[in-house]
């Protein structure tokens, strides 16, 4: 890591602090002495202040230098090791105040606390080289002290509360809990230093489970070169926690990614693995093959083919209206293949209004003014935004698709992936593909749209005409399939989407705007004349650029 000499030097002076103050309750342990115990309680200042020394070195270094990605990830790495290294001097108080219980007498197990001690003590002595050299296996030693010390402990808990059970000793056998506790955090310290050195050499943040699955997939990757010559660059976070990186050939980053790998919870990953693999078999071709995948505990990790090309959101803003509208010929094409490949006699729902019941708590925790209640203006009643959704959850229950299409889920104008020399469209993230309305999938499109938070005015009428070609184009197939309630679908469609995506939008103003729109789509479903639906008209340019 890349930090300054002044820095260095603190933290050099802060790791023989905890060295020594660890030292000093081993020795406790051996031997009681109030001598040995004021060197622990009477030094408590002087690794916070080191502690506090480096924090502003290091907010000073990267106000100065202006630091790249990974600069700002050492920096960050070293903040987090030292607020561990004084926690760990904490601790040690701590368990020296539980042990002044004992009254000088030594504690039950007092030579198995030593000994996980003294592992403590080794650790701490490969911290500085591991930071010096960026050694990631050195790292990982120091992380594998959090198990060792997992396993001791457990072992001494079950000795003293079988002890306990007898009710002999139990002041000692309580102070004993006490302190294996201590020790057991101190592990903890260990464990997340490990990881904040590991992290400032892959410039992302990452813990133990991510790096091994990162290891292990990456071994697995078919390329001439070994894995070593391989790095991952963050590329993005998922609104799930889940992140993406970009894996490329050390000093040849500029050819490309050879694989992208994600890593979350083990319910995401496994439903975008299966996501994957159900395109695989519906239609080839359309979405990234699985390259490998990996489960640890409640974690997963998958790494999927690159695919080459630009994401539909990156053309839209920033490419030529020719290659625009090229990108936008073939995704109709796509989807009336899919559409009609997959097609299935089955009605289906769904949903729309009850995915916006699920979602309308989080909704008003962002803007609690969008929660009202039922009003008189001029002796005219006004319904609450609740009291409509109400009224269009029981219209929609007599409405259904007249048919299922295989759709994408979450059809965003950044998972839609087009590459100009292979003509060729693209899906990614998965994750919630299914057999379902294609409705949904259209309303998604024009909402994730229509939330550019682009103020450009020519851009922003080049985003509305796309918008409004969608429509039309989406229009067109549900004429053709005779399908009646597409535009009343939609709108239902278009006000879960309105109003659900203000939960992601502190723009007051723009999320404002979306609510208000979602509220007069359900106003026109609900006067519409259910008799003939076919007669009913979403007012796009209304609603879209009104």
């Amino acid at each position: 890591m890349r930090v300054s000499k002044h820095t260095r030097n603190n933290l050099r002076f802060l790791i023989a602090e905890v060295g020594s103050q660890v030292s000093n309750l081993q020795a406790y342990l051996g031997t009681p002495s109030v001598n040995v115990a004021r060197r622990i309680l009477d030094r408590s200042g002087y690794a916070y202040n080191l502690m506090l020394r480096i924090h502003d070195s290091c907010h000073n270094q990267a106000i100065k230098a202006g630091e790249s990605a990974t600069g700002a990830a050492s920096l960050r790495a070293i903040e987090s090791i030292a607020t561990d290294l004084e926690r760990i001097t904490e601790l040690c108080r701590e368990c020296i105040q539980q042990l002044n219980y004992l009254q000088n007498r030594r504690c039950h197990g007092a030579g198995a606390c030593k000994c996980m001690l003294g592992r403590i003590i080794r650790g701490l002595d490969r911290i500085e080289p591991a930071i010096r050299r960026n050694d990631t296996r050195l790292a990982l030693r120091i992380g594998r002290i959090k198990p060792h010390l997992d396993k001791a402990s457990k072992r001494l808990v079950k000795k003293y509360t079988a002890g306990l059970k007898r009710k002999k000793h139990t002041e000692d056998l309580v102070a004993g809990l006490f302190l294996v506790h201590g020790i057991e955090q101190m592990g903890d310290a260990m464990l997340n230093i490990s990881e904040a050195i590991i992290s400032a050499n892959l410039g992302q943040p990452i813990n133990i489970e991510r790096y091994q699955s990162l290891r292990a997939s990456m071994e697995q990757l078919d390329t001439a070169n070994d894995s070593s010559d391989l790095v991952a660059e963050p590329i993005a976070e998922t609104r799930s926690g889940s992140g993406i990186s970009g894996i490329s050939t050390t000093g040849q980053k500029d050819s490309g990614y050879v694989a992208i790998y994600k890593d979350g919870k083990k319910r995401k990953l496994r439903e975008e693995r299966r996501g994957l693999a159900s395109w695989k078999e519906i239609y080839p071709g359309l979405a990234p093959r699985i390259l490998s995948y990996h489960k640890r505990g409640q974690s997963a990790s998958l790494l999927i083919e690159h695919l080459a090309g630009l994401t539909f959101e990156q053309i839209l803003l920033h490419e030529p209206g020719r290659l625009l509208r090229l990108t936008q010929k073939q995704l109709n094409r796509t989807l009336i293949k899919v559409w009609r490949e997959t097609r299935t006699g089955k009605p289906v729902s769904a949903a729309y209004m009850g995915q916006l019941s699920r979602r309308l708590e989080e909704v008003y925790t962002i803007h609690p003014e969008f929660r009202q209640d039922d009003c008189r203006i001029c002796g005219k009643a006004v319904p609450s935004f609740g009291t409509l959704l109400k009224r269009a959850h029981r219209l929609e229950a007599g409405i259904r698709a007249p048919f299922s299409v295989y759709i994408h889920g979450d059809f965003n104008v950044d998972n839609i992936i087009y590459d100009p020399l292979e003509k060729k469209i693209n899906f990614i993230d998965l994750h919630r593909s299914r057999y379902m309305d294609y409705v949904q999938d259209v309303s998604v499109f024009m909402i994730s749209n229509y939330r550019l938070q682009i103020f450009d005015a020519p851009l922003r009428r080049r985003i509305m005409i796309v918008t409004q070609d969608f429509y039309r184009f989406a229009a067109a197939f549900a004429r053709k399939s005779g399908d009646t309630t597409f535009e009343l679908r939609l709108a239902l469609g278009l006000a879960r989407s309105f109003a659900t995506s203000t939960r992601f939008i502190l723009d007051k103003s723009l999320a404002r705007a979306m609510f208000l729109r979602a509220r007069y789509l359900l106003e026109l479903v609900l006067a519409a004349d259910m008799k003939d639906p076919a007669s009913f008209r979403v007012p796009v340019e209304e609603v879209f650029i009104g």
